[in-house]
């Protein structure tokens, strides 16, 4: 972490209200990665990324929790890059972002996704798309069967030997609850689609586990829109099934979600929760703001995050011989 060099000032009260964070943080018990075997994976709603300039101790607390993981998932950033920008400096130099274009209309609220990863652990593979939903031709023309209020957008990543492929969407709040329900529904279609794909060894990226990740804004798992999003085959890891937190700021609603379909099914270790920097006072990082403009600093979102096992060369060499002998 680049919290102290020369174009930055950290003050001393800056400084305390760090150690703070710190410890809130390492109340979370984020086991550290190791290289060729475990990465960390985050989702994160980072509220209104862009819109309105961060103050220079949003930028230091906000790249000390994304220091915490090695591949973050991030919805809500906006069009305007110039935060992401300071944050990445903060980070430091290994670090990079992959992100989506702005969508400019309102449906979109000009937001975009973004990937933020560190090199050392996780290296890009190169493919970067929104997802595209299934089209029908109606006369001379491909006409898309339906459409997401802000497509999801996927990225291919490396860890080790471990590919993955991970999608992330912020689903519409709309009007009403069922209004949510055909986009969950369709997003969970398309990936057991693409799945049927990789199995079959004609997609691009075969080989690769499935990771959607992001603000699904559900309720609670026990939600019709729960049962929409997973009614196609998506799982939740084992580390994440507990009821007892939710990932808004009084930990009460599970909005965001980590979810898989798995390559490999056991490739989980059974570390997985949230990061909760709001510790239900947000004085001692901000005590000149009320809890509202708060979250217009930090989010009124945790971040949610799993740490995911890489070294597959066991299971590769099962499946070999059980291919050749079987």
């Amino acid at each position: 972490m680049h919290h102290i060099t020369p174009l930055s000032s950290v003050s001393t009260d800056l400084a305390k209200r760090l150690k703070v964070l710190r410890a809130r943080i390492a109340a979370a018990n984020i086991p550290s990665s190791k290289l060729d075997e475990t990465f960390n994976l985050a989702s994160w709603n980072i509220r209104e990324f862009g819109k309105v300039a961060r103050q220079q101790p949003a930028i230091h607390f906000i790249a000390e929790i994304l220091g915490q993981f090695d591949l973050i998932s991030v919805v809500e950033l906006r069009d305007n890059l110039k935060d992401l920008a300071r944050v990445l400096q903060v980070l430091g130099p290994y670090w990079r972002a992959v992100y989506s274009d702005a969508l400019p209309d309102a449906g979109g609220n000009q937001e975009r996704i973004a990937f933020i990863y560190d090199k050392r652990m996780v290296a890009f593979n190169g493919m970067a798309s929104a997802v595209f939903a299934a089209r029908t031709k109606k006369g001379t023309e491909w006409i898309p069967d339906f459409n997401w209020w802000r497509p999801p957008y996927m990225a291919s990543f490396r860890a080790g030997n471990f590919d993955l492929v991970l999608i992330t969407t912020h689903i519409r709040w709309g009007d009403s609850e069922a209004g949510r329900e055909p986009e969950l529904r369709a997003l969970a279609q398309w990936v057991s689609k693409r799945a049927r794909l990789l199995q079959k060894g004609v997609a691009a990226w075969a080989e690769n586990d499935i990771f959607v990740t992001g603000d699904f804004n559900i309720p609670s798992r026990n939600s019709p829109l729960f049962k929409a999003l997973t009614g196609e085959g998506l799982q939740i890891p084992t580390a994440l099934l507990q009821d007892n937190f939710g990932t808004s700021l009084d930990r009460d609603k599970r909005y965001d979600q980590i979810l898989h379909l798995p390559h490999y099914p056991q490739n989980f270790t059974n570390q997985g929760g949230v990061l909760d920097f709001y510790g239900g006072d947000h004085s001692p990082l901000f005590p000149e703001l009320d809890k509202q403009k708060f979250t217009f600093q930090m989010s009124d979102h945790l971040p949610l995050w799993i740490q995911v096992n890489t070294d597959v060369d066991e299971k590769q060499l099962d499946q070999l011989i059980q291919a050749r002998e079987g």
